[in-house]
């Protein structure tokens, strides 16, 4: 796919029905409190219409628990002479779906031929308000080229998009205070829900007695639509305006009544007014996180689109949530929070919104009695981290997460129980925001106890080899998980390792700062702080081979067979068949899902040398198939890291395109996996800034060694390091640096061998072979 030359246009022309799924995905807005995919008015819950709540989540008794979608407030049929004009039903002269991402805009122009002749324009344009959490806003318009009879359906559709629904009940349509509204209630725990909408027209004010409106309840579906039929003149534009409001008990009392407020106080501000004040705060959104590519268009509209995937899922507003997996681009994965936060998405934050970045992490500290509670079910000390969490922390993932596509079978996979490096991924993240930021406080409310308890789960899973006196994690699933149930996995040896480490620097802190708090902890666990140093001392970790250079991804990995990708490719009989599992294709052979050996040389990059990862990326890569998408990024980065960026820049852009090719695996098994993509997003960034600009941070210097791809020129960003906010252009031969004159406090950089301290308001550049 070709991507438009415009910077910030996201464009699609022409009505194709087989990508009404994608396109939900690739056109989507939102603004962290809700998502709403980018579907036409007139779809349904058949094209997958649906506006997904963060932190609201349902149970069907016998289904898999997942967020709850509100009824849909923007539905729209438009209707000349008793024709319907929707592209279902009438094949289009003309269309053209857009996202603006600089304004995270949704549009839309359709162009129809009537049975008589008449050419009817229909345009769009809708915006979650990034100022106004609960509001989405519309503007419907319709320019007909004849005299003729226009109707126009608008409301609220009741009739959720769920997977494993219905998880609304009791709902009620009604007209209140000139308003739509449909409430309802979750089915598990009794939420209540409350939609609002209302509509304003260019006919008021022109005060027209033609206007007929009548309004329609189905208070099975709890829909509840107006109709307006009136007659219309060629060449006249009639604009709508739509205001809606969602609100739930999570976050209101009376949802009901808060809504109708809502959307009454948007309705008065007018949507001029509400979109101007939604356009300046994308602005300061993206005066913080754009990064400008000097040289490559396609690149650069790629990621930003990355990047506004990431912005419009971003829990600005809540310690108490994180990012799903498929962000709010609907039900897929249960709504779960995985360890691609942590390791794909929240470097993104610590360099651009420390305070999101905080959120993220509190987000596993109030989430940690979930954590205690799923490793008392296996038996183990500490906190065990849900490999998909929900709002509380417990573990959603089911034991049989796939289905044989030959037999129709559940198949037992060991996502939940054995795959234990999400407990190190979580205190890896807490750690890497104190790290960033200095907030001390992170490890005083709660952030010390959790990496604690993280370690003593390690420390309770471990075994100890008399033999070879030291200890060894066994029988666990790495992020490979086409290999299940492995020895030492090496992503995972060196993740608990780093965890042991991070236990204790926290320990020491909170012992400094909070002696009770750590007199509580030490006193109530037959764990020491001498068994966790003694674990970390004595901890398995697989080290390079001395001839090779390679590392075994696990125990007896280089074993297995090692047959060509291509010629595993042509054993497969069923398109979606599941590769791992008990009896998959690639569980006997060393294809693997996505390479934990790659990841580790990644996160502990200091600890090898340029010989070790090349020796390493060049064994692994032929042998990974790339089924997931967090693959694709780590090969980019390490590329860069070896003075071998045109090598990644192929991964780079598989990355940061994933969403707007759609290209991506839809199916495990026969289990539907679409949706957007943000640990690939959140990838793209890593790979543009931390591979190709080469910039680390390690709480205390910026380091920048730039490995940049042949077509890009330089890379323009801005970072918050501490606090401190600077400008870096990255170029080929130089590095131009400069500190913002708010700042504080100096900034340290390194680049070229040579380093310097930044004082507030000094721009300083640094050249390769500057003495």
């Amino acid at each position: 796919m070709k991507l438009v030359n415009q910077d910030w246009l996201i464009r699609e022309n022409g009505f194709d029905r087989n990508r009404i799924a994608a396109d939900g995905n690739k056109f989507m807005i939102g603004n962290g409190y809700m998502g709403c995919r980018g579907t036409m008015e007139e779809y349904t819950r058949g094209e997958l219409a649906a506006v997904t709540l963060a932190g609201l989540y349902d149970q069907v008794d016998g289904k898999w628990r997942e967020p709850v979608n509100a009824p849909h407030p923007l539905y729209a049929v438009i209707e000349f002479e008793g024709q319907s004009l929707s592209v279902l039903d009438c094949e289009p002269v003309e269309h053209e779906q857009a996202l603006d991402i600089r304004s995270a805009v949704h549009h839309r122009r359709t162009v129809f031929k009537a049975d008589r002749g008449a050419e009817l324009v229909v345009e769009s344009e809708r915006f979650c308000s990034a100022e106004r959490l609960n509001v989405i806003a519309g503007r419907l318009s319709v320019t007909c080229s004849a005299d003729g009879q226009l109707t126009i359906r608008t409301g609220i559709d009741g009739e959720v998009w769920d997977i494993n629904g219905p998880h609304l009940e009791k709902l009620e349509a009604a007209e209140r205070q000139n308003s739509l509204l449909v409430t309802a209630v979750t089915r598990e725990l009794q939420v209540p829900l409350a939609v609002a909408e209302r509509i304003s027209s260019s006919m008021e004010a022109e005060g027209r007695e033609a206007v007929t409106m009548e309004v329609r309840y189905d208070q099975q579906s709890g829909s509840v639509f107006r109709t307006i039929s009136f007659a219309c003149r060629a060449g006249k534009t009639y604009t709508f305006d739509r205001f809606a409001a969602v609100c739930t008990g999570l976050d209101e009392e009376e949802p009901g009544a808060a809504a109708l407020r809502l959307c009454r106080e948007a309705a008065g501000t007018g949507y001029t007014g509400l979109l101007a004040e939604h356009e300046a705060c994308w602005e300061r959104k993206w005066a913080l996180a754009d990064v400008v590519i000097e040289g490559d268009d396609e690149a650069q509209l790629a990621l930003r689109y990355s990047l506004y995937q990431l912005l419009i899922i971003a829990p600005e507003h809540s310690e108490k949530l994180s990012i799903p997996a498929r962000g709010l681009s609907g039900q897929v994965y249960k709504g779960a929070v995985f360890w691609d936060t942590e390791m794909f998405m929240l470097p993104f934050f610590l360099y651009t919104q420390p305070e999101t970045a905080r959120n993220l992490v509190m987000y596993r500290i109030h989430t940690l009695d979930g954590a205690r509670r799923k490793a008392a079910e296996y038996g183990y000390e500490g906190a065990f981290y849900a490999w998909e969490s929900q709002e509380t922390g417990d573990d959603a993932c089911t034991l049989f997460n796939v289905n044989d596509v030959f037999t129709g079978r559940p198949m037992r996979t060991y996502f939940r129980d054995k795959q234990v490096h999400i407990s190190a991924d979580a205190a890896y993240g807490i750690w890497e925001y104190y790290k960033f930021t200095g907030d001390e406080g992170i490890l005083l409310q709660g952030g010390a106890e959790t990496v604690w308890e993280c370690a003593r789960f390690f420390y309770s899973y471990a075994y100890y080899n008399p033999l070879k006196q030291r200890y060894e994690v066994l029988d666990v699933t790495g992020p490979d998980e086409y290999h299940e149930r492995v020895n030492n996995n090496a992503f995972t040896n060196a993740m608990v390792k780093r965890t042991l480490f991070i236990a204790l620097e926290a320990m020491e802190i909170l012992h400094a700062a909070c002696p009770e708090q750590y007199e509580a902890l030490v006193q109530n666990s037959a764990i020491k702080p001498e068994h966790i140093r003694d674990m970390h001392d004595r901890l398995y970790v697989p080290e390079p081979d001395s001839e090779t250079g390679l590392i075994e991804q696990f125990d007896r990995y280089f074993t297995l067979e090692d047959v060509p990708l291509h010629e595993l490719k042509g054993r497969v009989l069923n398109k979606h068949e599941y590769w791992g599992g008990g009896n998959g294709l690639a569980t006997t052979t060393q294809i693997l899902k996505q390479a934990d050996i790659v990841l580790m040389l990644h996160l502990f990059k200091d600890a090898y040398d340029t010989v070790i990862k090349k020796a390493n990326w060049a064994y692994y890569e032929p042998r990974t198939e790339h089924g997931s998408s967090l693959s694709a990024c780590i090969y980019a980065m390490v590329a860069a890291d070896t003075g071998s960026p045109d090598w990644g820049y192929p991964y780079f852009m598989r990355t940061a395109t994933i969403d707007l090719t759609g290209e991506s695996k839809q199916y495990v098994g026969d289990l539907y996996i679409g949706g957007t993509h943000p640990a690939a997003n959140g990838g793209a960034w890593m790979a543009a800034v931390q591979g190709f600009a080469g910039i680390r941070f390690d709480g205390e210097c910026a380091t920048i060694s730039p490995s940049l791809p042949e077509k890009w020129q330089a890379v323009q960003t801005r970072l918050i390091l501490r606090g401190q906010q600077i400008k870096v252009r990255v170029g080929r031969q130089q590095v131009e640096l400069e500190a913002d004159a708010g700042n504080t406090s100096e900034v340290r950089v390194a680049a070229y061998g040579q380093s310097l301290t930044l004082e507030p308001g000094v721009s300083a550049v640094l050249r390769m072979g500057q003495e």
